[in-house]
């Protein structure tokens, strides 16, 4: 009977291999370094060529059809959220070589409003933070920033009154894409727990953590901040206080997190808007936002709803919203599927001409997934 011949890998030989395989890396880096620049240079020339039309250099539309070339070609074993903030840093500074694109969002760094630019936009854009949610509406009106990031509503707490508030006060203002942020918010201390006896947060953050601050926190007060960021830091300059923020604002202002995931909700999310001057082109898979008057008569709201139904467009949002202009008057804000430029969607826009008040389109955007923060 033949014995069985056992063959060891010896430490040379393992070592030899290692450096064979970083020899290949190696390769392959500068084999992506080469490739980046050359769509880098490309991207250069499609800038001259906007420039020359009157374009803008940033696409909604054109953006979202690269990632979905890139994720249905990707076969792994990377996963899809690397690969896409892979190409959106990629793309981030693709538009940077055009021009250095300007964003506000309502501040400061780190809270969620600047997590969502961050999805949305990448590092390679000048940000411009701001106190308040009427403060980026008017950056964007006034040429100070190209685009603007707000909040628009949150599963949890619903819509956000000052941003309805501004499309009402500027309907140049359009929506030329959307963000959907799953939000996810963390205790953050730098004591122990039996040691916290105030909460700082955000309202609308406090609000998506009641149940669990009351039962794991009976002994701490809860106080509102303008930001979570602002929570964060004040951990830092108080003590026996606890922050309710992101995990971004942890590292960024090195507290530690206590607990993780405090939300009530497990599918709490933000929707953001980014709103601009010009909304955006077709992609065949849209949304369409607007707000509408209506007379207060019996049906009304019943005659605009029955439109969308006759045309077999789905409505996605629906919010009455105080018109400040009128005691008693309501201002409607829906976003169905489908873009303006559609035939039905054009359809369904003349007929509430006949049946509404007063009809203003937002803009016309790609839909969005939801990332995780």
């Amino acid at each position: 009977m033949a014995r069985k011949v056992e063959t060891h890998t010896t430490g040379e030989e393992s070592e030899a291999h290692l450096q064979a395989l970083r020899a290949q890396i190696d390769k392959l880096d500068l084999q992506i370094l080469e490739l980046l620049n050359k769509r880098a240079s490309i991207a250069t020339q499609i800038g001259k060529v906007k420039l020359n039309q009157g374009g803008e250099v940033f696409s909604a539309a054109r953006e979202e059809e690269v990632l979905a070339n890139v994720l249905a070609a990707h076969k792994g074993p990377l996963p899809e959220v690397t690969i896409k903030a892979i190409f959106r840093e990629l793309i981030s500074g693709s538009r940077a070589v055009q021009k250095v694109t300007r964003i506000a969002f309502l501040g400061p760094e780190y809270s969620y409003s600047h997590l969502a630019a961050l999805q949305r936009f990448g590092e390679a854009v000048a940000y411009n933070r701001t106190g308040s949610i009427a403060a980026v509406f008017e950056e964007v009106a006034r040429k100070h920033a190209d685009y603007g990031v707000v909040p628009l509503e949150n599963s949890t707490d619903g819509r956000i009154a000052d941003t309805l508030d501004m499309f009402i006060r500027m309907p140049q203002i359009k929506i030329c894409a959307e963000i959907r942020l799953r939000v996810h918010h963390h205790l953050l201390a730098n004591c122990q727990q039996t040691e916290i006896r105030r909460v700082y947060s955000k309202a609308q953050a406090l609000s998506q953590c009641r149940n669990w601050l009351s039962k794991n926190l009976p002994h701490a007060t809860l106080h509102e901040v303008s930001s979570t960021a602002d929570a964060a830091r004040l951990v830092l300059s108080e003590p026996n206080v606890a922050a309710v923020a992101s995990r971004q604002a942890a590292v960024r202002y090195g507290i530690n997190i206590l607990y993780h995931n405090i939300e009530d909700s497990p599918f709490n999310e933000t929707r953001f808007a980014v709103i601009g001057l010009t909304d955006s082109a077709r992609t065949g898979h849209d949304k369409t936002a607007m707000m509408f008057q209506i007379s207060h008569t019996p049906g009304a709201l019943a005659d605009v709803l029955v439109i969308f139904k006759a045309q077999k467009i789905n409505l996605t949002w629906i919010e009455s919203f105080p018109y400040r202009e009128a005691k008693g008057e309501y201002v409607f804000f829906i976003d169905f599927d489908g873009h303006r430029e559609d035939p039905k969607v054009k359809r369904a826009l003349a007929a509430m001409e006949e049946v509404c008040d007063s009809v203003h389109v937002l803009g016309s955007f790609p839909q969005a997934r939801a990332d995780d923060e």
